[in-house]
């Protein structure tokens, strides 16, 4: 994936961009790499799952690991195991439309670059 051009935010006052705040430059291609990585979406999807409201969760977990003291790296990976981790259970598969035992950020990442082109 290095070797792609990672997308620019394209929502800087919502989403991981705004969540981020003053951290968001430095942020960004971190989790675009590390989300990227994890879920094998390229940086284009990825780049709509950190402009959503989900990207927005997902950057409160990387506060949460700055607070308690992890590196920006450290902090991205830890909120990507943490999103791997879970799974879609059968409630948010009947609101989304998201396969049941799916990872949920690989599940997260695929229904925000669905919505987009649907909403297209």
């Amino acid at each position: 994936m290095s070797n792609e051009t990672i997308p620019a935010t394209r929502n800087e006052g919502w989403g991981f961009w705004g969540t981020m705040g003053g951290h968001a430059s430095i942020a960004w291609p971190l989790a675009m790499n590390a989300v990227a990585n994890a879920t094998g979406e390229d940086f284009d999807t990825v780049r709509v799952f950190l402009d959503s409201r989900y990207g927005r969760h997902f950057a409160d977990e990387v506060h949460n690991g700055l607070f308690d003291g992890k590196s920006m790296q450290d902090a991205i990976d830890a909120a990507t195991q943490q999103w791997m981790g879970w799974t879609i259970g059968r409630q948010t598969s009947r609101d989304y439309g998201i396969p049941r035992e799916l990872p949920y950020l690989t599940g997260f990442v695929i229904h925000c670059a669905i919505s987009e082109e649907l909403a297209a």
